[in-house]
């Protein structure tokens, strides 16, 4: 068939009802609906896909963690317990008991401090903390209380002399004593009203690694203090 001259316009489908009542152009017939069995790729239910992946893991054995040759991400690990508060505060109080560890030598009642008037409080709390450096020591554990005054009496001459700064006295905590501890309360009176006082400075119960409450920090002047300002307040 011929198409029409043309008009001014281009016109392709002026002639389509004609060309299919010719049946010039045939049609192919639409596709019957695909069932759902004919369906490729199939979804499985949940029941299938476990027996399939059993049949796939037959013979698999698990491998052992210890074994592994390298180190388990961090995600595999298994994770930390959440801690207690009670069992935490039992650690402490065992730390406690065996090493001293957490223990304020300044909270409790055995501490003493001492100082003069003309001296900052702060010298002494440095000196408890441990800000000076200790440069000799003296032992008067099981010595009578005549002995530990002769044995106390030459080291502070003897230190004094040598220009030492700061010294520790152990003297224990006297927790064997009836009453008050013995060694302890003498070397509390010698530094507070012997001769020696006008030589001190300050002094405080020691810190728990150089014996706690069992020993005393003692600071030294450089020249001794004038008698009219010798009064040192006692704190115990």
């Amino acid at each position: 068939m011929k198409p029409s001259k043309a008009s001014g316009f281009f016109k392709p489908f002026k002639n389509l009802d004609a060309l299919l009542e010719d049946k010039d152009i045939k049609l192919k017939p639409a596709a019957p609906p695909t069932t759902k069995e004919e369906m490729p790729g199939q979804q499985l239910d949940a029941r299938q896909e476990q027996d399939l992946f059993k049949a796939a893991m037959t013979g698999v054995e698990k491998i052992s963690r210890s074994n592994c040759p390298f180190a388990c991400p961090p995600d595999f690990k298994t994770p930390a317990p959440e801690p207690n508060p009670e069992s935490e505060a039992v650690q402490e109080l065992k730390n406690l008991v065996r090493n001293g560890d957490g223990f304020v030598v300044s909270l409790t009642p055995e501490y003493i401090e001492g100082s003069d008037n003309m001296v900052n409080p702060a010298i002494a709390q440095r000196l408890h903390r441990g800000d000076f450096s200790i440069q000799d020591h003296v032992d008067l554990h099981g010595l009578s209380v005549e002995a530990a005054r002769e044995t106390f009496d030459k080291f502070f001459q003897t230190s004094i002399a040598a220009g030492k700064n700061a010294v520790l006295v152990i003297h224990g905590r006297g927790l064997s004593s009836p009453g008050k501890p013995v060694l302890k309360s003498k070397v509390y009176q010698w530094l507070t009203t012997s001769p020696w006082r006008k030589w001190v400075v300050a002094f405080t119960s020691a810190r728990m690694c150089d014996g706690g409450a069992g020993a005393t920090y003692v600071l030294f002047r450089q020249r001794p203090l004038a008698k009219r300002y010798r009064k040192m307040p006692k704190k115990a």
